[in-house]
């Protein structure tokens, strides 16, 4: 890899001597393109580059953007035989320690573009903030994928083979403040992934910001239409888009696939969520969800399966068409987005037991009141965090939900943050083992709740799955958790939360059978109880079919699974 600077500059002065300064150790040779300063600015230029050997002043006889001073810079790193450019801003925002590490990352994806992600303190304005926030999600929109975590960042390493062919194919790069997004939107579609490295970035109170309000919001909004378009013409046209082909691999293990930008999303649902209430949320959300349905072929097909399957049962379902249609899956991917939103309000305590049906709330309110918990076997239908909002008598309840992810640190920190007094918390769990159990044990005896979604297969559960009839299909249903209900000595239940009308209905029911006995009988005891969740669940499932949130090939033979993840 031959690296080179490219640093371009419009009336800098505060900082850009202290910044060659800070990168002359580095040893590299330096394109300093000065797009059209004033007299002051250009001799400030011409006597630094005179003082340092190793920079190249290129002038512009006027000022045409900060994009057209990169790509300048570009095209002369290029035609000066180097393999890659390193692009820093000349007004002192970029932590220019992190260097040697874009360096590393570079030497060891040299065909990517290495982009700093922006870890902003205090002095960023909420308005640059939050208008990020919205270019992120257009450019997740114009890349169908969730790759490029921010497009904005100019502190980035450039493959310079893939840049000149873009600057020579003819296709708009925007000039100005609109260049960044849009090269780094360009190279993706020609199949260079973006790699992110994690900076810090200021805004220094003498900075001079060039960012022209209204015109340079008109070109950014109009770098988002060509985008969108561009998007659309290679979408309908059967161009493939680097990395967003989520069926490539249909055989894999859903806990095996990443969660598409769950974490990162819910953090912009929830800033939406604070800064303008449900309105804000969903306006943002919405359009999300009609990417996701776009993008995810996967899910989709998932999806429609699985409605095929209930409109099989019931043909006169209300909730679901005369005759199924990619509306009916559109459909229940917003009831996705909407739960997402109950989640929320349920994490925040803003809803109330006025707004829930509980029958059966005083045999929990019973078992409670003993000083001892229970276990309540969920799933991936309606709302389990409901169950935070269904605290018996206004009671503060603990709620240890088990979850098969490692964000699990993150969405605790997430809830705290919305709630201080949340007494929800998520457990990561890899697998079910004597720890987890006596980890639970401790739980239950101080009287909490523990959840457990009994729904789902893990990585570490093939070959140790229950199958029972589900929808006129025999579908696999994990033994961990049912084992490890077994062995806490509390009594267990199933618990579903569905909305219906307006109003959310949970319905609690009780294992007639004991889960715990015998070594000798427990392969029957486990038959027994996943035989019984399976019926609960296809009723709730025939009940809401559109809350039902498992968007992956629930019928998978786990045979069949093990071989494809041991190739």
């Amino acid at each position: 890899m031959k690296l080179a600077l490219v640093i371009p500059n419009y009336n800098h002065q505060h900082y850009i001597a202290a910044t060659l300064e800070a990168l002359a150790p580095l040893g590299l040779p330096c394109f300093l393109v000065d797009d059209g300063s004033d007299d002051s600015t250009r001799y400030l230029l011409t006597e630094l580059a005179q003082r340092h050997d190793w920079v190249t002043l290129i002038t512009h006889p006027y000022n045409r953007g900060k994009g057209a001073a990169v790509l300048t810079g570009l095209n002369a790193a290029w035609q000066a035989g180097y393999s890659h450019a390193l692009q820093v801003d000349a007004d002192g925002q970029h932590n220019l320690a992190d260097i040697p590490l874009m360096i590393a990352k570079a030497e060891q994806q040299p065909h990517a573009l290495i982009s700093g992600q922006p870890q902003y303190d205090e002095s960023i304005p909420k308005a640059r903030l939050y208008g990020r926030y919205i270019t992120h999600f257009w450019v997740w929109i114009e890349t169908l994928s969730l790759q490029i975590q921010d497009s904005m960042c100019g502190f980035r390493i450039y493959p310079l083979a893939a840049c000149h062919e873009l600057m020579q194919s003819g296709e708009p790069i925007g000039e100005r403040m609109d260049f960044d997004t849009e090269i780094m939107v360009r190279l993706f579609w020609r199949g260079v992934p973006t790699l992110h490295l994690p900076t810090k970035v200021i805004y220094p109170d003498n900075g001079v910001s060039h960012f022209r309000g209204f015109a340079d919001n008109w070109l950014i909004s109009k770098m988002h239409t060509r985008l969108l378009f561009g998007m659309l013409r290679r979408k309908l046209s059967g161009q493939k888009f680097a990395n967003t082909d989520d069926a490539a691999h249909p055989t894999q293990h859903w806990s095996s696939i990443s969660e598409r930008g769950s974490l990162l999303g819910m953090k912009i649902l929830l800033a939406c969520y604070r800064l303008g209430g449900h309105w804000l949320a969903r306006l943002i959300m919405y359009p999300v969800i009609v990417y996701f349905f776009v993008s995810g072929k996967a899910a989709r097909h998932a999806s429609q399966d699985f409605l095929q399957r209930v409109k099989r049962l019931k043909p006169q379902h209300p909730d679901l068409g005369e005759s199924l249609s990619w509306r009916d899956s559109l459909r229940h991917f917003i009831s996705f987005g909407n739960a997402a939103l109950d989640r929320v309000d349920a994490w925040c305590d803003r809803i109330t037991l006025s707004q829930v049906d509980f029958p059966d709330k005083e045999q929990l309110a019973a078992q409670l009141a003993s000083g001892r918990g229970a276990v309540l076997l969920v799933s991936h239908i309606g709302n389990i965090e409901l169950c935070r909002a269904i605290s018996i008598h206004q009671r503060q309840i603990k709620v240890n939900v088990m979850v098969m992810t490692d964000h699990s640190a993150n969405f605790n920190q997430l809830i705290k943050q919305l709630n201080p007094d949340s007494q929800l918390n998520l457990l990561q769990v890899s697998e079910l083992s004597p720890a987890t159990a006596m980890l639970l044990q401790q739980k239950i005896d101080a009287g909490e709740l523990v959840v457990i979604a009994a729904d789902r297969t893990s990585r570490h559960s093939i070959g140790r799955v229950q199958y029972q009839p589900f929808l006129g299909e025999a579908a696999a249903f994990p033994e961990g958790p049912f084992i490890l209900a077994g062995l806490l000595d509390c009594p267990v239940y199933t618990l579903f939360c569905i909305r219906e009308n307006g109003r959310y209905s949970v319905e609690l029911t009780p294992f007639a059978a004991p889960l715990t006995g015998a070594r000798a009988e427990r392969a029957a005891r486990l038959q027994q109880a996943s035989r019984v969740y399976a019926e609960r669940l296809e009723q709730m499932a025939l009940r809401a079919p559109l809350q039902w949130f498992n968007f992956y090939d629930f019928w998978r033979q786990d045979s069949a699974l093990s071989r494809e993840e041991d190739k």
